[in-house]
């Protein structure tokens, strides 16, 4: 009991940072953060506590599983030697897979099918939370994309978008999971958990960015644009206001469909070259963290970036109730963020089904988005090359605010799934 008023405090003390570090709190629109709270916690307790909840998480992480055991096909036929068995590695048991699952998604997206439903979806929270309609919008739209994918696609909208309100979205992107990594999230983590922050993860985005960097939009800017590439344009930071031929805009809305095996061979393409991003990513930052701990092993043997990062994240891994638990969830937690998601869940891959239900639950959660320093690049370079220059220096001078955003959201989305189970 004693803990589950430490997670329960912890939350509130969570959303209490977000109000402190607010840019303006004046203009919090609190009727709709509190249904936020609310919906999300029911969200929390129904995947968590019921058995239908259970059994549709459970049939989603089917899917992906079974996602995972074709594309293992593919992977076999190509890599297995002749009569042996393909052992299986983290290149190949996680980031192969996701050469089936980006083109499928891609497909969907071809089809219109994918941004059918993530219209719609977005407009449905729009109108349920009393949030911007385009914010909405992209806070699904994220969750299918992931943070770069989904800004270029909506690149139409940023060049009429206020310099404020693009802040906005480039704090949620630090809160994104792409689809298509999931079944690789799957194979290391507690799938019911994964599946489970997913929707947690994107209102959580929309609570604490609202609290963060609270925006009034006007009815007149409160529309969603067409997905597709923008042109370029005359912008005033300001207003949001663009000068745009009517041609161009034409040009970039209406645009001819590329033949379906053209486009499905850059998807795949696509997909080799995040497998190879991520691969060059994760083999170099290991690297590099352990270069990082003989550096400081020289000067005592106890000193470890682990530690010291544990140090930091303690107050934070505490207010979620995990006990004992504390210095090794903040040693992950650190390690996630100056990392990646996939150096912490590789390396308690076989040691989670020992963790207490509760720890488990709540790491797992926290380590279900692409929250992290290097994150943060990608979100700031993508934003350069999209609009203009002085838009996106208001994005470059408030890299604080994308992590804060990014670390709140993981901490609030972990509190709230970590309060219903035990």
């Amino acid at each position: 009991m004693f803990y589950l008023l430490v997670n329960a405090v912890g939350l509130l003390v969570f959303i209490g940072l977000a109000v402190l570090f607010s840019k303006n709190r004046s203009k919090i629109n609190w009727r709709s953060i509190a249904i936020m709270v609310v919906v999300n916690l029911v969200l929390a307790w129904f995947f968590t506590s019921f058995s239908i909840g259970r059994d549709m998480i459970d049939a989603a992480a089917g899917g992906f599983n079974e996602l995972i055991s074709v594309a293992s096909v593919g992977i076999d036929f190509a890599l297995k030697p002749t009569g042996a068995k393909l052992q299986g590695t983290f290149f190949t048991s996680v980031l192969l897979p996701i050469l089936l699952v980006v083109p499928l998604f891609d497909i969907l997206t071809y089809f219109g099918i994918l941004p059918f439903v993530i219209k719609w979806l977005g407009k449905g929270l729009s109108k349920l939370f009393g949030q911007p309609k385009f914010e909405s919008f992209f806070s699904i739209e994220m969750m299918f994309l992931g943070n770069t994918e989904a800004l270029a696609v909506s690149a139409l909208q940023l060049k009429k978008m206020k310099a404020d309100r693009m802040l906005t979205l480039a704090m949620m992107s630090m809160s994104c999971v792409t689809a298509s990594v999931l079944g690789s999230y799957t194979l290391m983590m507690p799938a019911r958990y994964i599946l489970t922050a997913v929707p947690i993860n994107v209102i959580n985005a929309l609570i604490v960015t609202a609290i963060l960097n609270p925006v009034e939009v006007s009815p007149e800017e409160d529309t969603i644009a067409k997905m597709g590439p923008a042109p370029a344009a005359t912008e005033d930071i300001d207003s949001g206001s663009e000068v745009l031929a009517e041609s161009e805009v034409k040009e970039a809305v209406v645009a001819k469909r590329e033949p379906f095996f053209s486009f499905l061979g850059d998807s795949i393409l696509g997909a080799g070259k995040l497998i190879l991003i991520i691969a060059a990513n994760v083999i170099a930052i290991v690297a590099l963290a352990a270069m990082v701990d003989k550096l400081l092993g020289l000067i005592n043997p106890w000193l470890s970036l682990e530690h010291i990062l544990g140090i930091v994240m303690y107050p934070f891994a505490w207010l979620l109730g995990v006990g004992a638990h504390s210095f090794d969830l903040a040693q992950f937690m650190g390690t996630k963020l100056i990392t990646n998601e996939f150096v912490v869940m590789g390396s308690v891959t076989n040691k989670i089904s020992h963790f207490p239900e509760h720890y488990a639950a709540v790491l797992t959660v926290f380590l279900t988005s692409f929250a992290n320093f290097s994150t943060i690049g990608m979100i700031v370079g993508c934003f350069k090359g999209m609009v203009s220059d002085d838009k996106s220096k208001v994005i470059a001078k408030n890299v604080g605010y994308l992590l804060l955003s990014g670390i709140l959201v993981s901490l609030c989305s972990a509190a709230m799934v970590g309060l219903f189970v035990w």
